[in-house]
C-alpha cells in the first residue's frame, strides 16, 4: 500500500500470529456474549477495552460501548452528577488514546472520541495537545486533521488562525497532503462568509498561487502542492452555472411532419425515427451537474401547452435527480392535423437561486432560448420501418456533403441567446490573466525538468485557458491550444505508462473536443448515407470512427446527431450518449465493450431503432464488476416498470442474460448486429428477437419473430 512493498512473513511471525489470533477470538466470543446479553458491568466493560487496545478497528465494540454509556449515564447514581457523568465519558477519552497509539489510523476510535466529546461534558482543553503528538507521528495523518477541524469548531478557533496552523505546517514540510486539504477547506469557508481581508478573492487566489508555487518550484516531483494548484485553478475557471446548449436549438426553425420526421429545418436536412409523431423532445444543457429544473424554474411559453404541467426529467446514466442534461416532451395537438400550424415556442430561465449546481453554484445568468415548429398536414402514405432495407456502415455507403451545404447546417448550432438579470457585466480579465501567468510559470519549469506532474498541469492549464476564453465570447479558434495539449498527453503515456489508461482517456476528451469546436475539422467527420431505398436514415451522418477514443465527451454540442458511427475506437463506456434523444441510428462495433451494462445509458434513447454491439468483449470477461449497475428482478426500482406481456416471458433465459433483458426491454431496435461477442450464441439471439418484436435485421440476417 502506498508504494511500500510487502515482506512475507518469517516462520516465527507467522507463529505469533497464530497465537495472537487466538486469543483474539477468545476475547471476542466471550465480549460477544456479553453484547448479546446487553451486560454492561464493570467487568464487561473491561472484557471490551480489551478487546478494543487489542484491535481498535472492531466496530462492534465501540458501537457496544456507546450503548454501555448511554446505560451508565441512565443509572439514578449518575442522574445530574456532574462528576459521575464525567467520570465515565473520560474513561471512555482514555480507552480511545489507548486504540489510538496501537493505531491512530481507526476510523472507529477518532469516531468514538468524536461522539464522547459531543454529550458536551469533556474538556477540550487537552485535545490540541494530543493532536499535536499524533501529528508529530504522522504529519499527513487525515484522521487527526479530520478530527482538529471538528475540536477547532467545538472551541470556536477561528479559522484565520488556522489557517496559519496549516502554513506553519507547511513550510515544516510542504509534502505535507493533508495541510494542504486542510488549507483549502478554511480558505472555502473565509470566502463563503467574506471575512476580513479575504475579499476580493481575487487577491487571495493571486497571493496562493505563489505560495504553491514555491513549493513545486523547491520539488517538482512532489505532488501536494500540485494537487492544491489544481485546486485553485478549478476555483478560478468554474464562476458560474451556464446553459450551454439546447435541442432545439436557439433560433431554428423546425418542421415537423406527421411522419415524424424533422425536415425542412432552416439548418439541417433531419429526418428522425419518432415513434410519437406530435412529441417534440426538448433539451437543456448546462456546464455543471444541476439540480431542480421543474416548472417552477423553467416557463415555456407555447400555444396550447402548459408549462407547469411539463415534467422535467434528469438525463443521468444512474438516474439521479442531478444531471448536465434535462429533458421533457413537447406535445403538439391534433386539432390541426389537416393543415400546416406553427407554433413559436420560447422557453426562459431566470437567474434562479433555485437552480443550483452540486457546488452549490447557483445558476448565474438569464436565459433565453426561441424557436419555431411547424407542423405540416397528415399524410395518407404509412411507412412501415419493418418493410426498410437493411442500413449498412460500411465506408462505401458514405460519402461527403458539399461543404457550402454543411456550412450553413453547422452554422447556428451552438448559438444560444443569454441576457443578464442585471447590467453589471462579469469581467473575466484577472481569471484569464492568472491562467496565462499561471500557464508562463509551469513553462519556465519545464525548460528545466521533466516533470511528469508539470506536464499534466500545463495540459489543464491550457484548456483551463480555452474555456475562460468561451466565457468571454471570444472566438475559440483564435485561441485553442488543442494541439498542443493533445502532444502532452501522448508525451505523458510514454513518460508514465502506468497511469496510461488515464492519459488516454483525456486525450480522448481533449481530440473530441478539438474536432467538435471547430467548424472545418467537423465537416471532415460530417457524410451522408448514399442509399436511396432507405428513406428513413438520416442522410446526415457523424462519423468519429478509427480515432482511438476511450472515452466520449463534449455532449453538449452533439444534442442534434441522429446518426452517429464510433466504430473502430476502444470505448469501455457508452456514458454521455443518453443526452443524445434524438439518436436512432449508432455503430459502436469493434470497441472493448465487455458487457451489456456497458449499454446502459441506451436505455434511455426512445428513438433508437439501428444498433451495431459486434465484435466487442461482450461476455469474454468471467466476472463483471459493473453487473449492479443494471436493476435486478428483486430490486423495488425495476418491478415499477414492468409491463403486463413481461409475465409471457421465457424467464429461465431471462435469469441467465439479466443484464440483456434490462437493457433491451424498452428498445424499439429493428436492427441489431451483435456478432463476434464471446455472448452471442443462439440462446441470446432468441432472447433478443423475444424482446424486440420489432426486429426485423440481426446480425446481417432477417430476424424470424
Amino acid at each position: 500500500m502506498h508504494g511500500r512493498p510487502r515482506k512475507a512473513p518469517t516462520t516465527e511471525e507467522q507463529e505469533a500470529s497464530a497465537i495472537k489470533a487466538s486469543k483474539l477470538r477468545s476475547l471476542q466470543s466471550q465480549f460477544l456474549q456479553l453484547h448479546h446479553n446487553k451486560i454492561y458491568t464493570k467487568e464487561a466493560l473491561d472484557v471490551s477495552a480489551k478487546l478494543l487496545e487489542s484491535n481498535p478497528e472492531y466496530y462492534t465494540a465501540w458501537n457496544y460501548r456507546k450503548l454501555a454509556v448511554q446505560h451508565n449515564l441512565n443509572l439514578p447514581e449518575a442522574d445530574n452528577n456532574e462528576e459521575s457523568i464525567k467520570s465515565i465519558l473520560d474513561e471512555e477519552l482514555r480507552l480511545v488514546e489507548n486504540a489510538l497509539k496501537r493505531n491512530f489510523k481507526s476510523y472507529g476510535a477518532w469516531h468514538h472520541r468524536k461522539w464522547v466529546l459531543s454529550k458536551g461534558h469533556s474538556s477540550t482543553d487537552k485535545e490540541l495537545l494530543l493532536l499535536d503528538k499524533f501529528q508529530k507521528a504522522d504529519a499527513r495523518n487525515f484522521h487527526a486533521w479530520n478530527y482538529r477541524r471538528f475540536v477547532t469548531a467545538l472551541k470556536n478557533i477561528p479559522d484565520e488562525k488556522e489557517l496559519e496552523y496549516t502554513t506553519e505546517r507547511i513550510y515544516d514540510n510542504f509534502s505535507n497532503y493533508s495541510a494542504w486539504h486542510n488549507r483549502s477547506v478554511l480558505l472555502s469557508h473565509l470566502l463563503k462568509e467574506k471575512a476580513k481581508g479575504y475579499s476580493p478573492k481575487d487577491n487571495v487566489f493571486t497571493e496562493e498561487y505563489e505560495f504553491v508555487r514555491n513549493a513545486f518550484f523547491t520539488d517538482p516531483d512532489d505532488q501536494s502542492g500540485w494537487f492544491y494548484h489544481l485546486w485553485l485553478l478549478d476555483q478560478t475557471v468554474k464562476l458560474e452555472t451556464l446553459l450551454v446548449s439546447s435541442w432545439p436549438p436557439h433560433g431554428c426553425n423546425l418542421s415537423l411532419p406527421m411522419d415524424g420526421s424533422f425536415g425542412d429545418c432552416s439548418f439541417s436536412p433531419f429526418t428522425s425515427r419518432q415513434s410519437n409523431t406530435r412529441t417534440l423532445p426538448l433539451i437543456l444543457y448546462f456546464s455543471e451537474v444541476v439540480e431542480n429544473i421543474c416548472s417552477s424554474t423553467v416557463e415555456v411559453e407555447c400555444e396550447n401547452i402548459v408549462s407547469n404541467e411539463l415534467v422535467w426529467r434528469s438525463l443521468s446514466g444512474d438516474e439521479t435527480a442531478s444531471a448536465h442534461a434535462w429533458l421533457t416532451y413537447l406535445n403538439f395537438p391534433e386539432e390541426h392535423a389537416n393543415s400546416l400550424k406553427v407554433y413559436q415556442v420560447k422557453v426562459s430561465l431566470a437567474r434562479s437561486q433555485g437552480i443550483f449546481s452540486s457546488t452549490g453554484v447557483h445558476h448565474g445568468n438569464s436565459s433565453h432560448i426561441a424557436f419555431t415548429v411547424s407542423i405540416s398536414p397528415h399524410r395518407s402514405e404509412h411507412v412501415d420501418l419493418k418493410n426498410e432495407e437493411k442500413i449498412s456502415w460500411s465506408d462505401e455507403s458514405f460519402c461527403t456533403h458539399e461543404a457550402q451545404f454543411l456550412e450553413s447546417v453547422l452554422a447556428n448550432l451552438f448559438h444560444i441567446e443569454r441576457t443578464k438579470v442585471d447590467e453589471k457585466v462579469v469581467d473575466y480579465q484577472w481569471n484569464v490573466t492568472t491562467v496565462d501567468n499561471e500557464i508562463a510559470h509551469c513553462r519556465e519549469l519545464l525548460a528545466t525538468t521533466n516533470c511528469k506532474i508539470g506536464k499534466l498541469t500545463l495540459a489543464r492549464l491550457l484548456m483551463a485557458h480555452d474555456t475562460l476564453m468561451s466565457y468571454t465570447g471570444t472566438s475559440h479558434r483564435n485561441f485553442s491550444h488543442h494541439t498542443e495539449v493533445l502532444q502532452l498527453y501522448d508525451d505523458l503515456k510514454k513518460m508514465d505508462p502506468a497511469h496510461f489508461h488515464y492519459y488516454q482517456d483525456e486525450y480522448s476528451l481533449v481530440l473530441l473536443k478539438q474536432i467538435i469546436s471547430n467548424q472545418e475539422l467537423l465537416l471532415k467527420h460530417c457524410c451522408k448515407y448514399k442509399d436511396p431505398s432507405s428513406p428513413k436514415i438520416n442522410n446526415f451522418c457523424l462519423r468519429l470512427n478509427d480515432l482511438s477514443l476511450s472515452r466520449i465527451g463534449s455532449m453538449e454540442k452533439l444534442l442534434w446527431v441522429q446518426v452517429l458511427d464510433l466504430s473502430n475506437n476502444q470505448l469501455q463506456s457508452l456514458e454521455g450518449l443518453e443526452v443524445m434523444q434524438l439518436l436512432s441510428c449508432l455503430n459502436v462495433s469493434h470497441n472493448k465493450l465487455c458487457s451489456f451494462t456497458a449499454l446502459e445509458p441506451l436505455r434511455l434513447l426512445r428513438s433508437l431503432k439501428v444498433l451495431d454491439i459486434s465484435y466487442n468483449e461482450i461476455g469474454a470477461h468471467s466476472i463483471d464488476t459493473r453487473r449492479y449497475l443494471c436493476s435486478s428482478p428483486l430490486n423495488h426500482k425495476s418491478g415499477g416498470d414492468w409491463k403486463a406481456e413481461e409475465s409471457e416471458m421465457p424467464w429461465a433465459e431471462v435469469a441467465d442474460n439479466w443484464e440483456a433483458y434490462t437493457i433491451f426491454k424498452d428498445l424499439s431496435l429493428i436492427q441489431l448486429d451483435v456478432i463476434g461477442n464471446a455472448v452471442s450464441d443462439e440462446k441470446i439471439k432468441l432472447l433478443l428477437i423475444k424482446l424486440l418484436p420489432l426486429l426485423k435485421w440481426l446480425d446481417g440476417e432477417v430476424a424470424d419473430n
